[in-house]
């Protein structure tokens, strides 16, 4: 098998840790718990806190310093420094994991300048990891075979994209299952609008919308309510290593990392081949 070049054994650590806390996370679920109600309003389990207590301990053995979610940041005026760093979240889509939907995800990425050059995310219900490394490809497997790979030989069988073809008169769109908002839908019915083609809005937790617009399973996923950096890192690399997009809305900026405020301005991602330029 091929391996990772730079920074490959922490890689290969980190995703073990993602599967880890993904194990942890769905013993909480498969029982009662209780939800908390954080400053922000976003609900807090005991799953987030596990899972990140394990991630943190396999990251603090790696060269780079880290965000998580459930950890309090560094103050800016050292993390601007930076050069790089892990960006974590240790339980994507909270609400649905209290919900019982299934569409959780555990999200590690390393960021180098400012911008995702690993992505890892784990589906811990359905035991589905997908992975990438700029310029190395993206990579599926089962968390459980993963742990049957050894650092020399830990790259997994790559993703097939699936051919959707972009003549069959829809757009197929992700939205969020917990954060649709009526400029979501605006800016969907206008691009339909715009191209003569119906709509075809499918809603999906976490950053599982991510991997599918990598595998090519929709066009466009476009978000205009609020996201951290933590939510979308991870999936980024991962969608830009398909050859996809994600972009700062109506523009062709690319979302940076480790700004002073870690909110994410709204944003649109496109599978790769989609040519929809607003």
């Amino acid at each position: 098998m091929n391996s990772f070049t730079e920074d490959s054994s922490w890689i290969y650590y980190a995703i073990r840790s993602a599967i880890f806390a993904g194990d942890a996370i769905l013993n909480v679920y498969n029982q009662e718990f209780d939800v908390h109600i954080k400053e922000d309003n976003s609900p807090l389990t005991q799953a987030d806190l596990e899972s990140d207590k394990i991630i943190s301990k396999y990251l603090k053995t790696t060269p780079f310093p880290f965000i998580s979610e459930e950890t309090a940041a560094t103050p800016y005026h050292e993390r601007k420094k930076w050069k790089k760093f892990w960006l974590v979240d240790p339980l994507d889509g909270t609400k649905e994991f209290v919900g019982k939907n299934g569409e959780f995800t555990v999200n590690i990425a390393l960021i180098d300048s400012n911008y995702p050059i690993a992505g890892i995310i784990y589906i811990p219900v359905v035991d589905e990891l997908y992975y990438s490394y700029k310029g190395m490809g993206v990579f599926k497997s089962s968390g459980r075979q993963f742990l049957d790979f050894t650092m020399e030989d830990f790259i997994a069988d790559e993703i097939k994209i699936k051919s959707t073809p972009l003549n069959e008169g829809f757009i197929r769109a992700y939205g969020s299952r917990s954060h649709q908002n009526k400029n979501t839908i605006d800016f969907l019915e206008k691009l339909a609008l715009k191209r003569n083609e119906k709509l075809d809005l499918k809603s999906v937790g976490s950053s599982i919308k991510f991997c599918y617009l990598a595998e090519h399973c929709a066009h466009v996923y476009p978000r205009f309510s609020p996201t951290m950096e933590w939510d979308t890192a991870a999936g980024q690399a991962i969608l830009e290593e398909s050859g996809g997009k994600l972009t700062i809305a109506y523009s062709n900026e690319r979302l940076t990392y480790n700004k002073e405020i870690l909110l994410n301005p709204s944003f649109v991602a496109f599978a790769a081949l989609v040519d929809y330029l607003y």
